[in-house]
């Protein structure tokens, strides 16, 4: 188990994460979202060993996570950690590179897990490639296979998909996932998609100006946000008065509304007035105004600008 304990961090006297609390059990896939510049990469660096905490303590099982002032070499041995800057060297072959960390004492051994390592993750036609010939995406799904090749027991992934075309994209996350949950590796991954999060992670944390907003299952956090913070983390949202709604007897709360949930009717509850289509492929996402204000709702047809809708919403 990874346990977080109260951990905060600087790199001036500005604190970049502050009081940071939460465990992950072995072989979870936690996913931390948030906006830029909230801490997410800090946080990563900071479970690997990079840096030195300023308070709170990290422990994976009975050892705990120590940094720079304790360890010559900086990084935990039994972690593995992929940062935006792949580290590659440019001037061996992909083959090479994957293998770099792997014992060559038995060489058919060898040879045989970079072939499986490059399989998932769909490189195996560059195998004798150098990499400085290689396209950034094509760099980024080289140095996953290299962080992968010693089956660390905590894989920590910065943005682990941000060079890759949808294309490769969504077949990689598959398989990657997928290995992942079969080998029992736990693997936490800061991403700004949030489809990392809703289709392969148990748990997704969220931050906010370093500080951990919330934690829960991807399902429950995305269906239950507690607030407008978390939800536009996920797209679009639309926070209305519950009285703009229906009729309130008391206390007339906040309520938001993914564009899903609200749809076009002959005899919708609010009036809307479109103002503009996107066609995002299977629907199209309408712009338009309500009681003074910019909302968002789906619709199966692209509408016609300055006509009025009827909406009805379910939350």
């Amino acid at each position: 188990m990874l346990q977080v304990q109260n951990i905060s961090f600087g790199y001036t006297e500005k604190p970049v994460v502050q009081n940071i609390h939460f465990s992950v059990e072995k072989g979870q896939n936690i996913a931390v979202i948030g906006e830029s510049g909230c801490g997410k990469s800090t946080l990563l660096k900071l479970i690997y060993g990079l840096y030195d905490l300023d308070e709170g303590q990290i422990f994976w099982n009975e050892t705990e996570v120590l940094g720079t002032s304790f360890n010559l070499v900086p990084g935990m041995p039994f972690m593995k950690y992929l940062s935006q800057d792949f580290d590659l060297m440019p001037y061996i072959t992909v083959a090479e590179n994957v293998g770099k960390y792997l014992s060559n004492i038995f060489p058919e051994i060898k040879k045989a897990r970079v072939k499986e390592l490059l399989e998932i993750v769909e490189m195996s036609e560059f195998a004798d490639v150098k990499a400085k010939y290689l396209s950034g995406g094509q760099q980024q799904r080289v140095a996953l296979a290299r962080v992968l090749a010693l089956e660390p027991e905590v894989l920590l992934l910065d943005e682990p998909f941000s060079h890759i075309d949808n294309f490769r994209k969504n077949a990689l996350r598959r398989n990657l996932f997928a290995y992942l949950k079969a080998k029992e590796i736990t693997c936490i991954v800061a991403t700004h998609d949030s489809t990392d999060a809703l289709s392969f992670a148990d748990e997704t944390i969220v931050l906010q100006n370093g500080k951990m907003v919330d934690k829960a299952d991807s399902y429950n956090l995305y269906n239950n946000p507690i607030n407008k913070y978390v939800a536009s983390l996920f797209g679009e949202v639309n926070e209305l008065k519950l009285s703009q709604l229906i009729a309130v007897d008391g206390a007339d709360d906040s309520v938001l509304l993914y564009p899903h949930q609200l749809k076009v009717a002959e005899k919708g509850l609010i009036n809307a007035l479109v103002k503009q289509s996107y066609f995002k492929g299977g629907y199209y996402l309408i712009k338009a105004v309500f009681d003074r204000k910019v909302i968002f709702f789906e619709h199966d047809t692209e509408l016609v600008n300055n006509t009025t809708v009827s909406l009805n919403f379910d939350f």
